[in-house]
């Protein structure tokens, strides 16, 4: 079950840091940025400045709960994972708030929709059921990763 749990969190953490992180290294690479963006199918946002930054920040931080919820459950404290999975991952009235500001209503619903996957993940994880906690986690990344793959900022 450990090694179920361990081959989880490392996938699981090398997707989420793939997805968060691709936007920031188009930054990087300076001017091949608008040759990039040119290839970039995805619909794009319009987030600039500060704002993108904080969303940026968002990503991070919903990419570090997930990795802390996997760590607590390879270690049966799924009180915890559930607590942050709320906290951190679920539908608040800030993330409901940063859904909508971005002017774009299936954007809006997938975010929405992703946030009460949080609130799922966390009363999943609060029945001590490894399975039912993995297939909730499952559902919050599909979420992630059908975002990513059909919006960029």
């Amino acid at each position: 079950m450990n090694r179920v749990l361990i081959s989880v969190a490392v996938l699981v953490g090398a997707a989420c840091a793939s997805a968060a992180f691709a936007e920031d290294a188009m930054m990087q690479m300076g001017n091949h940025r608008h040759d990039m963006n040119m290839m970039d199918t995805r619909t794009s946002l319009g987030v600039t400045g500060p704002m993108k930054q904080h969303q940026l920040s968002n990503m991070r931080e919903h990419v570090e709960a997930i990795k802390s919820i996997v760590g607590l459950m390879s270690e049966q404290k799924f009180d915890e994972a559930s607590r942050i999975a709320h906290a951190k991952l679920g539908l608040t009235q800030d993330m409901q708030a940063m859904c909508g500001m971005f002017g774009n209503e299936d954007f809006m619903k997938l975010g929405i929709a992703f946030h009460k996957s949080g609130d799922d993940l966390g009363d999943a994880l609060q029945t001590k059921d490894v399975n039912a906690s993995l297939r909730a986690l499952n559902r919050t990344m599909q979420y992630c990763v059908e975002c990513h793959a059909m919006y960029r900022q």
